[in-house]
């Protein structure tokens, strides 16, 4: 296949949800579906198109299980309001399934003559991961010869700082810049017009009686960075694999600082926010 003559694909509009703490944020009981479609149905909306001109819907998902599996694209473009004529892949690449997922919209304009394609991407750790990771099966011959394909990403981490020689201390002072950065931009309000306000119902557990219970809460903003760090915090971190192995690299943030979204391309200027994307070409 061919680029098709005299055609370029173009970003129109952009949306996102807010990104919540993982298991005790607003997004912690939010289906994948909804997730994404919220983004969808906004980014769609802000690009001035109908649902039913969206030919293609590409998402991203590092974990494309339970609540974000059975192909989670093609659920949200529906859930997103888009009729069953809207075509949706979901596509894994772990940490780059949304860049990829960008690509392969870009792709059905450039190549495949497509007129509106988007590309995104979703995660929800909070209902995805427990049981993603208790199912880990691993293959007999790979874990004999690539072991590494089973590696959990924080040991990955540690044996980066080590093999590079990056200390502790590199690990604070950079955590810290991306705290300020983060804390400035979102002072300034930039992230503000990104964010399409999500009404969702949040589940609460009690830490004593560990009853659950429900609240409706209103998902508007980013609540996974500290505005508040220092140095001297991050440095009274203590390592979260320590007892497995003493020799690792203390890392700048705490066990559980996770994040549920629609995350898709990352935004460079604080490293937290990602979007949904609407293209078409010109």
């Amino acid at each position: 296949m061919s680029l098709i003559s005299g055609r370029t694909a173009v970003v129109v509009s952009t949306a996102r949800t807010g990104l919540a703490k993982s298991f005790r944020g607003k997004l912690n009981d939010t289906h994948g579906a909804a997730l994404a479609g919220h983004a969808i149905k906004h980014a769609i909306a802000r690009a001035g198109v109908s649902p039913e001109e969206v030919e293609d819907v590409f998402i991203g998902c590092g974990i494309p299980e339970g609540a974000a599996g059975w192909n989670v694209a093609r659920n949200a473009a529906l859930w997103a309001g888009c009729p069953v004529t809207t075509s949706g892949a979901t596509i894994n690449r772990f940490c780059s399934s949304g860049l990829q997922a960008v690509a392969c919209a870009s792709h059905s304009i450039l190549v495949e003559g497509a007129s509106v394609a988007i590309g995104g991407g979703v995660d929800s750790l909070s209902l995805c991961q427990p049981n993603w990771v208790k199912g880990v099966v691993t293959e007999k011959k790979l874990m004999q010869t690539y072991p590494a394909l089973w590696m959990p990403m924080i040991d990955t981490a540690d044996l980066v700082a080590q093999r590079e020689a990056v200390s502790r201390e590199d690990l604070d002072a950079y955590a810290l810049q991306s705290q300020k950065r983060c804390a400035a931009a979102q002072q300034a309000g930039k992230f503000s017009d990104e964010i399409a306000p999500m009404q969702v119902t949040m589940k609460e557990v009690n830490k004593e009686t560990k009853e659950i219970s429900y609240k409706e809460a209103v998902c508007d903003s980013d609540d996974c960075n500290k505005p508040g760090t220092t140095l001297e915090t991050l440095a009274a971190l203590k390592p979260i694999m320590l007892d497995a192995n003493p020799q690792v690299q203390p890392k700048p943030f705490k066990k559980g600082e996770r994040k549920d979204a629609n995350p898709t391309l990352p935004i460079p200027r604080a490293g937290f926010s990602k979007e949904m994307l609407v293209v078409f070409p010109t």
